[in-house]
């Protein structure tokens, strides 16, 4: 159902998105966190909202899989640029306005979204995301001593294995880590990506400029936090956090997942955001 990857120019950059669904369905577009290429939002599962009524836009943002990337350590871009390309994509492809769904880091451009460019925004969704307050639980120690080494990115034999071992981390005390599944996934990742030591790090280094015209307490559209329970890298109670930050929002809480959304609680995740996105 895909309808194959494409490049685009948009803010002085080329990015790399891929579609599924017909385009006169509400369009959903999915933005991946740190370091992630779009690979990591499963085309089966694109498929699977797609057949549910939603044209579903990925995209690999920059220093990630196909798209423009930047020198190892010297980003230079904000996360404001980030939020800009997110519309940069919806102005290439004729579409006013969309339903965004955000993924750990990128929880921060969907905020970004809401806040500053609300007039292109339909409804928001935050997965696997923190508001960031000081008070909330921190990252599992085995989280912070797997991350504290990244692997030589000439190696892509050592990257795939170093990616694959990260979602297990990721997964946490979740009964749901498919490693063939993440191998698979971490090999097309690598395989693709422009520039493997851009992409393993420049997403930590940028500038967290936005939102400008507020706070999470700001965002108007119909907002959606969905978070695992066994989260390792934001707990629980980041989710939690998030929606009271939120006016209205609402939790859907995906039991026994980690940092993922992990193929078991596909139905139930698709249900949820066909739902949130019926309006």
């Amino acid at each position: 159902m895909s309808n194959g990857e494409q490049f685009i120019e948009t803010n002085g950059v080329e990015l790399c998105i891929e579609t599924f669904g017909d385009s006169a369905d509400p369009a959903i577009v999915l933005i991946h966190g740190a370091c992630a290429s779009m690979v990591w939002w499963e085309s089966a599962l694109c498929e699977r909202i797609a057949a549910a009524g939603r044209y579903v836009i990925r995209f690999d943002n920059r220093d990630v899989g196909r798209s423009t990337s930047y020198p190892p350590g010297r980003p230079g871009y904000a996360l404001s640029d980030l939020a800009r390309d997110a519309v940069g994509i919806l102005d290439e492809l004729g579409i006013e306005k969309a339903h965004f769904v955000g993924r750990s880091m990128s929880g921060a451009t969907a905020a970004t979204l809401g806040v500053d460019h609300p007039d292109r925004v339909l409804t928001l969704t935050f997965v696997c995301t923190t508001p960031g307050d000081d008070d909330l639980p921190g990252m599992s120690d085995e989280f912070m001593e797997y991350t504290s080494d990244n692997p030589d990115p000439d190696n892509t034999e050592e990257t795939t294995e170093w990616i694959v071992g990260l979602m297990k981390v990721y997964s946490g005390n979740s009964p749901y880590f498919d490693e063939n599944a993440m191998r698979e996934l971490a090999e097309l990742d690598v395989a693709r990506t422009r520039n493997l030591a851009s992409a393993l790090g420049n997403h930590f280094m940028i500038n967290f400029d936005a939102p400008q015209k507020g706070g999470f307490g700001d965002i108007k559209a119909p907002s959606l936090v969905v978070h695992g329970s066994e989260d390792p890298v934001f707990p629980l109670p980041h989710g939690k956090a998030l929606q009271k930050a939120i006016p209205g929002a609402e939790l859907f809480i995906m039991d026994k997942a980690g940092h993922e959304v992990p193929e078991p609680l596909w139905d139930e995740f698709v249900s949820a955001l066909v739902k949130h996105t019926a309006g």
